[in-house]
């Protein structure tokens, strides 16, 4: 009996052992600090223009400003240095890890907007956006040399928000610019909310204008604004929306505001709003699934 009695416990144990070893992708599941280190190792090697030094899925997708490129090919041929600034939104729910980078090409520097796809821990797609700033051009970034004020405050007890419920908060700002009113569009601005623009400061403390609330700014009509869901930091409450801004005859002939916009969000306000973006095409596209469902506006 004692005998028999060893064998079945053996039999359970190799059974969850089994178990164990038929779920990789449960196993393999990128945690915070896996997300974290990707986005270094992939700045490292882009800095190095080297690409074999990533954990590549096979048949790994690459895009720059929503064009389908091989992998090294674009910023990888020119960067030259890494900048200072550097703020990650890590999504291990859709397993997505964002950042928004400051990086070189010699005296020109790239505001670097990157999200890589995980699978496996490893790296299944990445889509970048690159806005490029000369030295002459008209607005230099002055706040990417410190994290931006809010986007890394610990949420109070009590004060953090559901997926969903983030979403719902993050859409109300493109809901705004669709109508040219934020306070008609019903998005949910905290008193204190800070807007860093491409390093600029646009609204809150520091904005340097007379009309620095979120609310008392004039802003103009965005009709055929696009959104839809990048990634979604629900640890650290932060929302990150790719937009196309649609036509307004503001951004050059044929062209809108494309952009990777993250939000931080908690107590159903926003409070803290950071975006890289370029002009291009009015037709660009993400062409990327959103990470989560988009109401549609009629």
């Amino acid at each position: 009996m004692r005998h028999k009695g060893h064998a079945i416990l053996a039999r359970v144990v190799a059974l969850f052992a089994f178990a164990a070893l038929a779920s990789p992708a449960a196993a393999q599941q990128c945690d915070r600090a896996c997300l974290t280190a990707l986005l270094t190792q992939y700045v490292d090697a882009l800095v190095a223009h080297d690409p074999s030094r990533l954990p590549l899925a096979p048949s790994v997708r690459f895009t720059e400003d929503s064009k389908d490129l091989k992998l090294g090919e674009g910023l990888w041929k020119t960067v030259t240095a890494r900048g200072g600034f550097r703020q990650d939104y890590l999504d291990t729910t859709r397993q997505t890890a964002v950042a928004h980078v400051q990086l070189w090409e010699d005296k020109t520097q790239a505001l670097y907007s990157v999200l890589l796809h995980v699978k496996d821990s490893k790296i299944a797609g990445i889509e970048t956006l690159v806005q490029r700033v000369t030295t002459d051009g008209r607005f230099q970034p002055t706040e990417l040399g410190a994290p931006i004020k809010g986007m890394n405050t610990p949420i109070l007890a009590g004060r953090k928000m559901s997926r969903a419920e983030m979403i719902k908060v993050a859409l109300g700002y493109p809901e705004g610019l669709r109508i040219g009113n934020f306070t008609d569009g019903g998005t949910k601005f905290a008193p204190e909310t800070y807007r860093v623009e491409n390093g600029v400061i646009t609204a809150g403390a520091g904005c340097g204008r007379a009309d620095c609330g979120m609310y008392a700014q004039h802003i103009m009509l965005h009709p055929s604004i696009i959104a839809n869901v990048a990634a979604v930091d629900e640890e650290n409450g932060v929302v990150v929306l790719w937009m196309n801004f649609g036509y307004t005859d503001s951004y050059g002939p044929g062209n809108a505001l494309v952009t990777f916009e993250a939000f931080k969000i908690w107590g159903g306000q926003i409070h803290s709003i950071l975006a890289f973006f370029k002009p291009l095409p009015l037709a660009t596209s993400r062409n990327w699934t959103s990470s989560d469902e988009v109401p549609r506006k009629e």
